[in-house]
């Protein structure tokens, strides 16, 4: 991927050289012909094209942002209400990622969520511990963000 990167921007800077213009409106179109040539000659990469990646990583980042907000909403319907009513848990999540940063992005994603916490991950990185404030199904909490997180992460990391 970073091979791929640096063959679009090189093309664009040539591109550049070639116009004997040294503007940004030259060098963004330098790197559209790039990509337009990385994507012609994209069989002869061993991976995908980088811009896939891309792709999956700004879905990521909308996804948690729309978590946040969910969860935000959430939580403070559980504040406002006027008696409490929650059924906290502590729930093991199984995870199918691999890498210690997958691992790690997962672990931050849910404690950046409100209502939810990342206690503890087992010695064999296979298992999440997670708290949750209001948990009404732990099988439906743990195929949400097997759904959601897991799924978007392992798409920008080997999609």
């Amino acid at each position: 991927m970073a091979f791929q990167i640096l063959l679009n921007v090189f093309i664009a800077v040539v591109w550049m050289f070639m116009s004997s213009s040294l503007t940004a409106t030259t060098f963004i179109i330098g790197f559209l012909i790039g990509l337009g040539l990385l994507f012609v000659t994209r069989r002869f990469f061993t991976s995908r094209l980088y811009i896939w990646r891309l792709w999956a990583a700004i879905k990521l980042v909308l996804l948690f942002f729309k978590e946040l907000t969910l969860s935000n909403i959430s939580v403070l319907m559980l504040v406002i209400r006027p008696k409490l009513n929650i059924q906290p848990s502590i729930f093991a999540l199984p995870t199918e990622l691999e890498h210690d940063w997958e691992i790690t992005l997962l672990a931050s994603l849910i404690t950046l969520t409100p209502g939810t916490l990342v206690l503890h991950v087992s010695n064999d990185q296979r298992t999440l511990y997670i708290h949750a404030i209001d948990v009404e199904d732990v099988d439906e909490a743990i195929d949400s963000i097997k759904n959601s997180f897991e799924k978007a992460i392992l798409e920008v990391s080997r999609g």
